[in-house]
């Protein structure tokens, strides 16, 4: 399954170089500097902002995208909307043109079915491709609402899009995506993706637009073309209704001219639909048969459409006859495709977008060729976005027969094998040793079995299997593609809300499948999977361990174990703990799917477990003691300090810190003076623009374009202002204080000509303002103005003050690792934890104060739970950040809030930012009135290594520690905010 092996890597040239080329755009993304900035439209910035943002990606802790989601989002961007490829082979073309000379990849991408934008999303299983798709859809939508309110028709983006899922599992899966889960018969937005997530997805000011359209133009698959939506189309079906389509449009052929034509043929032309043999004249049955031929024909009508493609690898080629032939499904999309062009764009997701060709030593994978990103498996599980596989090689495994099909009885019937029998007992052992570990510390999670048989025929016997081995009825669920066709839809609802509400239930345990549930069955906490199965397919290999692969125990606590877990296994060597980790009870024969992850250390094997053993590790609950309220703190949070509004100020240029990094004779040295280009030099990485300028982060054709965008990255990087004391602000984006833009570049152009150099600067001569494009001089001016426009604004107040204060306490339970942390006293909790990695100084602090005197309270803030604890602060780079200190701590006369820092960061300026805006809120909340601070004074204590060793070597008191360090001005000791520049 490696990527790595001789020919497969070549295939995915194209997701290689948009990759390369994607990554130099977005260098700089994160501080909102990136080239990218310059090449996509307003709406797109924004959103790329409230993605990417390190402002935004801190407000949201454990709620952003990963490595893998941000590199597929960015690519299609760059793809779509910045290089503007309108077919498959463009896109070749202008980023792997030698890709186009090998093999038939020329003859391959010119086809009729890629001459539109057409972009593969290589994604593993379990790392979120649905929120890839969902943010996608948001940038379609957006830009075209701005470009429709512009008056522009831009044919990049639309508001229509079919999203195509492969089975009933996925379609359900993508309906409670966009719609939410269907409870009673109803759906409930509130718990679709689009609501539960849209702090995300969605920038604040747009989040109503957004709901409003997905609500309103939502359609299932039997309601497209029949519904009427106003102003934009979200089509959700799964792909038999376009292969029916397609089929029923080749039913009628015309008869040659002359001929009679057949009965049959004249029937069909005169009438719309014909009745079915099983179903005689059901009306339900002849209106789904009507409505497909509508589909087709509306879809087709449409002026413009996405298709978003789920699970795509079902997308391919067969060969009969010889003659290579498209599925039919495939057929439709074509002709959908055809009357668009460039307005039809093909979107496909897929974890195995290749096709098995060859047997033997000759087997080898063939990629689609329109690939654009690959994030495979093995790069998931290295990076712990899914769960690692271990194989169970119990005794008794080892020693099962090579006949692991089912058998037959004297009858014909089949009856489960032995080997069968033993394989689903080892998975039954596994899950019960699981159940009993994982509710010592937290009963709300629920890990299952899933069974995968090879035909129909065999799942009824191993759920008669599981009711022998004490299994109740209601803790086995047994889900083929014959279920619901079965039960009918009344009573197939209830089951599947049941199937897609697995984890929050204890019952059903184990879920035995045939192939319903290989694809879109997006449940956290199967945990042991025992596959009854004959097929050695690799494709069918993976997709089978992919419905365990998705993480279940997702909070950060529990971070340091799966990377143990991860290090453990990548030395052979088995994991200390089952947490976020799949179980495989698998048989022998098909050992060599496995062995290569092994070799790489990504997968391991389990030996016999014993009642001593723990599948969770030294994981513990702590939660509160009894006597908590004592050893509580009461943290006040300013919701009104009466009325308040910012005044600003224009900043005193005179004073701004001049460039002093280079000289103007070594700017120019750097500079140098050259030709027009207009090209890319992908091995260095240089851009060119309108003018070759090494070193620069523009593309500018003059000074008054340099200014503008000066001025605009400058307003965006503080799209939001600072809010004073410790007031928590919504987090939308919304401009800079609705600065006047006219006004802020009169001031930058002011500092450029007077300032910046030290002596009078005339832009215009000589082409100098070329200078300002190299890097060190544009990073200068935009951090200068970025922290003198924070310094200008002024607060006033009046009116009447409100307070609401936060305890500590409202977290019950924290999670944490037995040899990383200890029980104390004088604290809400049982124990308090220290990090796994460089927490030696965080457990010298806990000791101290546990068993000194002189401290009344403590508690060691857990940034990933205590996320009210938090303050914010102005970083090196001029961006707002949020910063949560390490401990609170009461003792008789003071509350502190101190930070432990290793010695070598002290003077780290990020890290004198936090002092001194941690000081700034401690001297507002000792402006309230005593009751609502405790009645004490609150103080922020910076405390070195070095320093806190010395006193509690001495013998001091941590009174006498803090209440010194409490005292010490701020570095030789304070330095202003502007010095730090």
């Amino acid at each position: 399954m490696s990527d790595l092996v001789t020919g497969n890597r070549e295939q995915l040239q194209l997701a290689d170089a948009l990759t390369q080329h994607t990554n130099v755009l977005c260098s700089g993304l994160e501080e909102g500097t990136a080239e990218i900035f310059d090449w996509v439209t307003p709406t797109t910035a924004e959103l790329l902002t409230w993605w990417f943002g390190a402002e935004m990606v801190a407000a949201r802790p454990g709620l952003n995208f990963h490595p893998g989601q941000r590199q597929a989002i960015l690519n299609t961007l760059i793809a779509h909307e910045v290089l503007g490829c309108t077919s498959l082979k463009a896109l070749y073309q202008k980023m792997a043109p030698d890709a186009l000379q090998a093999g038939n990849r020329l003859s391959e991408v010119s086809s009729d079915k890629h001459a539109h934008p057409k972009y593969c999303l290589k994604m593993a299983t379990g790392t979120g491709k649905t929120w890839v798709l969902q943010a996608l859809l948001v940038w379609q939508l957006l830009n075209k609402r701005a470009a429709l309110e512009a008056g522009q028709d831009d044919p990049r983006f639309t508001r229509n899009f079919l999203i195509v899922a492969p089975g009933l599992i996925v379609y359900e899966r993508l309906l409670e995506a966009f719609l939410g889960k269907e409870i009673l018969g109803r759906r409930d937005f509130a718990s679709s993706d689009v609501a539960r997530y849209a702090e995300l997805f969605i920038p604040g000011p747009y989040r109503e637009q957004v709901f409003g359209f997905v609500r309103g133009n939502t359609c299932p698959k039997g309601e497209i073309g029949l519904r009427t939506t106003g102003n934009g189309l979200i089509a959700i079906c799964n792909w038999h209704l376009l292969s029916d389509a397609a089929q029923d449009d080749d039913t009628y052929e015309a008869s040659p001219p002359g001929s009679l034509a057949e009965p049959k043929d004249v029937i069909t032309g005169l009438l719309p639909l014909q009745p079915g043999k099983a179903t005689g004249n059901s009306l339900d049955v002849l209106d789904r048969r009507h409505a497909r031929g509508q589909v087709l024909d509306y879809l087709t009508g449409l002026d413009e459409l996405m298709v978003f493609n789920d699970e795509a690898h079902h997308i391919h080629e067969f060969k009969r006859e010889g003659e290579v032939t498209e599925v039919e499904w495939q057929k439709s999309l074509s002709l959908i495709a055809a009357p668009k062009g460039r307005r039809f764009v093909q979107v496909d997701f897929s974890a195995t977008p290749y096709n098995d060709v060859g047997s033997g030593k000759k087997k080898r994978k063939l990629y689609f060729p329109h690939i654009i990103t690959d994030f495979d498996l093995k790069t998931a599980m290295a990076q712990g976005l899914v769960k690692s596989l271990v194989l169970d090689r119990r005794k008794e495994i080892g020693a099962l027969p090579l006949e692991f099909t089912a058998e037959r009885d004297a009858d014909g019937n089949p009856v489960l094998s032995e080997g069968q029998r033993i394989m689903l007992r080892a998975g039954l052992q596994k899950l019960r040793k699981l159940e009993s570990d994982f509710a010592a510390i937290d009963p709300n999670r629920h890990p299952k079995m899933l069974v995968v048989c090879e035909d129909t025929k065999v799942s009824p016997l191993v759920a008669q299997f599981l009711s022998d081995e004490g299994l109740a009825d209601d803790e086995v669920m047994t889900i083929d593609s014959g279920k619901k066709a079965e039960l009918g839809e009344k009573n197939w609802i209830p089951i599947r809300e049941r199937l897609f509400n697995l984890d929050a239930h204890a019952a059903p345990r184990v879920v035995v499948s045939v192939l319903m549930l290989r694809e879109g069955f997006d449940v956290n906490n199967i945990c042991v999977i025992v596959p009854l199965r004959s097929s050695q397919a690799q494709i069918l290999l993976e997709q089978t361990i992919g419905r365990g692969l998705r993480l279940m125990w997702r909070d950060p606590e529990y971070d340091d174990t799966k990377a143990e877990n991860r290090a453990l296994l990548k030395n052979g060597q088995e994991p200390n703990s089952l947490i976020d980790v799949l179980t495989i009870i698998e048989h022998p024969a098909f050992q060599s799917f496995y062995n290569e992850l092994m070799l790489e250390g990504l997968a391991g094997t389990t030996g016999d477990d014993n009642d001593s053993t723990t599948t969770t590790g030294d994981m513990l609950a702590v939660g509160l003691r009894e006597d908590h309220a004592q050893y509580d703190f009461a943290i006040p949070f300013i919701l009104r300090d009466s009325d308040e509004w910012l005044e600003h100020q224009g900043p005193d240029i005179a004073e701004l810190k001049p460039f002093t990094q280079f000289s103007l004779a070594q700017l120019q040295d750097m500079l140098g003076k050259g030709d027009v280009f207009n090209s890319q030099d992908l091995q260095s990485q240089t851009l060119f623009g309108d003018y070759r300028v090494d070193g620069a982060v523009m593309n500018v054709s003059g000074y008054n374009d340099l200014l503008g965008r000066l001025t605009r990255r400058i307003a965006q990087a503080l799209h939001q202002p600072l809010p004073k004391g410790n007031k928590l602000a919504a987090h939308v984006a919304k401009p800079y204080l609705q600065v006047n833009t006219a006004e802020l570049a009169g001031w930058i152009e002011s500092y450029i000509e007077d300032q910046l150099f030290g002596e009078h600067f005339e832009p215009l001569v000589d082409e100098n303002w070329r200078l300002l494009l190299l890097q060190p001089v544009l990073d200068h001016i935009t951090r200068i103005f970025a922290l003198a426009l924070i310094e200008a604004e002024q607060t006033q107040s009046s009116g009447t003050l409100e307070v609401k204060h936060r305890y500590l306490s409202e977290v019950p339970k924290l999670m944490m690792r037995e040899k990383h942390s200890q029980a104390i006293n004088k604290c809400i909790y049982e124990r308090q934890g220290w990090s796994a990695r460089h927490g030696g100084l965080e457990r010298s602090f806990i000791q101290w104060a546990s068993s000194d005197a002189s401290v009344a309270a403590f508690c060691k803030i857990n940034e990933n739970r205590h996320t009210f604890a938090r303050l914010r602060y102005v970083r090196q780079d001029g961006l707002p950040a949020f910063y949560c200190p390490d401990f609170l701590v009461r003792i008789q006369d003071a509350i502190y809030l101190v930070e432990t820092k290793a010695q070598k960061d002290i003077n780290h300026p990020d890290v004198r930012r936090k002092l001194k805006a941690a000081q700034t809120w401690c001297e507002r909340i000792n402006t309230l009135p005593p009751e609502h601070r405790q009645a004490l004074p609150w103080s922020y204590v910076l405390l070195g290594e070095s320093v806190f060793y010395e006193w509690k070597t001495k013998g001091a008191s941590l009174d006498e520690l803090l209440r010194f360090a409490r005292e010490q001005p701020i570095e030789a000791t304070v330095t202003s905010q502007r010095e730090l520049f």
